[in-house]
């Protein structure tokens, strides 16, 4: 594999947006909706992410949560100065959009088949669109599935929007790490969820995200339980800069998952992840 020089990088200006709406999830998560200035960049796929640049402290990629027109909507945790920032913005703030980047879920394969759709904590966010996706059209899929894994009652995200999944007759299930005294649900990781699940595994479409470890915890679940490799979808994480997969920042393996993914089949991730990290 070749990484170019900083220097030798493609030139991507962002395009213009600005916030349109502003919508507090949980204490430290915030939904904000993005409409062009001028022209709209390029239509996003679900799974898709773009490069969202906050003026003054620098860009970071952003999956897509929603998928409604021009508007891009982002659902974005605060964990540093500059998704602080983008979570923090007013509505008709500036920001400047590159995009959109990586591989989508492919949903295609999925046709005819179960679906399992499984979340850890603001992994919900970029599943959501294909949630949406698959309710909308469900002469095309069998049974939806949908569970969610989050730290405590007080960080799980849509909530009113999931109870509308179910009154679209999605299965949705959710567990948290540590309940409160008002919590009556269930409660540990989200695989514990897979038991009550209503699909077949030998013909069923399993697409994940959230944290590693859940995921390859996941995976190697549905496996044993005689689902294929190849049908289990997983969107993965690593430190992403240019978007364009010249910078290598995102390497794993022969993958560059700015490029080659987020989303990655498990067979072709699972001897990646199964590599230490030095």
């Amino acid at each position: 594999m070749t990484v170019l020089a900083p220097e030798a990088v493609p030139a991507l200006p962002p395009s213009p947006y600005r916030v349109l709406d502003r919508r507090r999830e949980t204490g430290d998560t915030a939904t904000v909706v993005l409409e062009p200035v001028r022209s709209a960049l390029p239509p996003f796929s679900p799974g898709q992410f773009a490069m969202v640049f906050g003026f003054g402290v620098g860009d970071i990629p952003l999956s897509v949560s929603r998928i409604e027109g021009d508007r891009l909507t982002h659902t974005i945790r605060s964990v540093g100065a500059i998704s602080a920032r983008l979570a923090s913005l007013e509505a008709g703030a500036p920001v400047g959009v590159r995009g959109p980047f990586g591989t989508g879920w492919k949903m295609t394969s999925a046709t005819g088949r179960d679906l399992l759709i499984v979340a850890g904590g603001l992994g919900l966010a970029p599943l959501r669109p294909l949630i949406t996706a698959a309710l909308s059209a469900p002469q095309r899929y069998g049974r939806v599935n949908v569970l969610i894994g989050a730290r405590s009652p007080g960080d799980l995200l849509y909530a009113a929007q999931a109870e509308r999944w179910r009154d679209a007759d999605a299965r949705v299930l959710v567990t948290v790490d540590r309940p409160d005294e008002a919590w009556r649900g269930d409660v540990g990781v989200v695989t514990g969820l897979l038991n009550r699940a209503a699909f077949d595994p030998g013909r069923t479409a399993a697409f994940l995200c959230g944290p590693e470890v859940m995921m390859r915890a996941t995976a190697r679940d549905l496996v044993r339980r005689g689902v294929a490799p190849d049908r289990i979808q997983l969107s993965l994480e690593r430190t992403m800069h240019c978007g364009t997969g010249h910078c290598g920042h995102c390497q794993l393996g022969p993958l560059l998952l700015c490029r080659d993914g987020p989303v990655v089949p498990w067979s072709r991730a699972e001897p990646l992840l199964a590599v230490r990290e030095l």
